[in-house]
């Protein structure tokens, strides 16, 4: 049995990023995040809030990467989180507030 061989295939393979560069764009990001974050916290009177609204605004940051557009969905975003932070912070006040009555009441 004689072997043949069939002439030699080559590739060039160039590594392709899993997701693209986007240094402008989060450059870009971060300035529309702390311009946003700022307007939020200006409009706090608590600063018990502040971390719950920084923290609302890092993941909305995050979560605007996963989509195609992050600096037109981030906005949307900031706004339902930092809803949502400000008003979990109001329950837990209403709850704080109601318990410390309650112990005042049951104290006297």
């Amino acid at each position: 049995m004689t072997t043949r061989f069939e002439p030699e295939t080559r590739f060039e393979v160039a590594p392709v990023p899993a997701v693209p560069f986007r240094g402008t764009q989060e450059t870009e990001l971060d300035r529309l995040k702390a311009r946003l974050l700022q307007e939020w916290l200006q409009q706090t009177p608590d600063e018990q809030l502040y971390a719950p609204l920084r923290r609302a605004a890092n993941e909305a940051a995050a979560l605007a990467w996963f989509t195609p557009f992050p600096l037109l969905f981030f906005p949307g975003l900031l706004e339902e989180k930092a809803r949502a932070a400000l008003q979990q912070g109001a329950r837990q006040r209403y709850i704080r507030n109601r318990s410390e009555s309650l112990l005042e009441e049951a104290a006297a």
